[in-house]
């Protein structure tokens, strides 16, 4: 997976680390990246070695959110399509739900070591993750709507689960950056963390659930992971796939005629 870097530890048996390694491009997530990692959460689920799974991002980010650039060769499971294949455009708009779906899916833990800018994408991938490591330097930004574009891929209901409906509603509509500390005093992440530091705190935290009984671990993630979703259910943002493809449209309409975006 060109992607990813995936290891396997042997000092720490049971952990294994996901690394985005696009860091010429910030990490930034194309549609072979949700591929890979979708892969890389399929393989996790025949996984019964790894009980503990590490995210992070070479260089000196996490993720700069979606990649807008050229996506190379069109497949049914990546977006752009044709326009008139309607099904197979509306398949390609939900593959961040997707990939979000199989993150928050594993049953392994999973731990989000945030390293520099977090955008987009980036601050929905982090709301999947189970525990989650923010460096010092880290910062978070939500910039959707100032991209003319809906937040999807199913991140309201993770984001007001995490933060609660009014601050949800300030970082999406706002655009605003944050901190990592921001993150920290809402809820976000469960600690800062010194930047050198980070992913060895991560493996420490791993290090620590590793020790406790497989079994309790499995049957509280999957506990916690169910009352997580009775919370604010997914079900509400059934729809995002279609925002998303109806808002995409509408701006290559605006593109063609910039009055039709007043």
């Amino acid at each position: 997976m060109d992607t990813l870097l995936i290891d396997h530890s042997e000092t720490n048996p049971g952990l294994t680390t996901i690394t985005l390694n696009r860091p010429d491009k910030l990490n930034a997530i194309k549609n072979q990246v949700h591929l890979d990692l979708q892969a890389a959460c399929a393989e996790l689920r025949e996984d019964l070695v790894t009980r503990v799974v590490i995210f992070t991002g070479a260089g000196r980010a996490f993720t700069a959110g979606a990649d807008l650039g050229p996506q190379g060769p069109r497949t049914p499971a990546a977006a752009p399509t044709p326009v008139d294949d309607v099904l197979a455009a509306r398949y390609a708009s939900g593959i961040g739900n997707r990939t979000c779906d199989a993150i928050e899916g594993l049953d392994q833990v999973t731990i989000g070591a945030i390293n520099g800018l977090t955008i987009g994408g980036g601050v929905v991938f982090t709301s999947c993750f189970d525990l989650r490591l923010a460096a010092q330097s880290a910062w978070f930004s939500i910039p959707e709507v100032d991209l003319n574009l809906p937040l999807t891929w199913d991140a309201l209901p993770r984001l007001m689960r995490e933060l609660g409906p009014a601050r949800t509603k300030e970082l999406v509509l706002t655009c605003d950056r944050f901190s990592a500390e921001d993150a920290e005093r809402w809820g976000l992440v469960n600690h800062v963390v010194p930047d050198d530091e980070l992913v060895d705190r991560a493996r420490e935290l791993a290090a620590q659930l590793l020790e406790k009984n497989a079994l309790a671990v499995a049957l509280t993630k999957s506990t916690t992971r169910a009352l997580q979703r009775l919370m604010v259910p997914a079900e509400a943002t059934h729809s995002d796939a279609d925002y998303l493809l109806l808002s995409r449209l509408l701006r290559a309409t605006a593109g063609a005629d910039p009055d039709a975006a007043r």
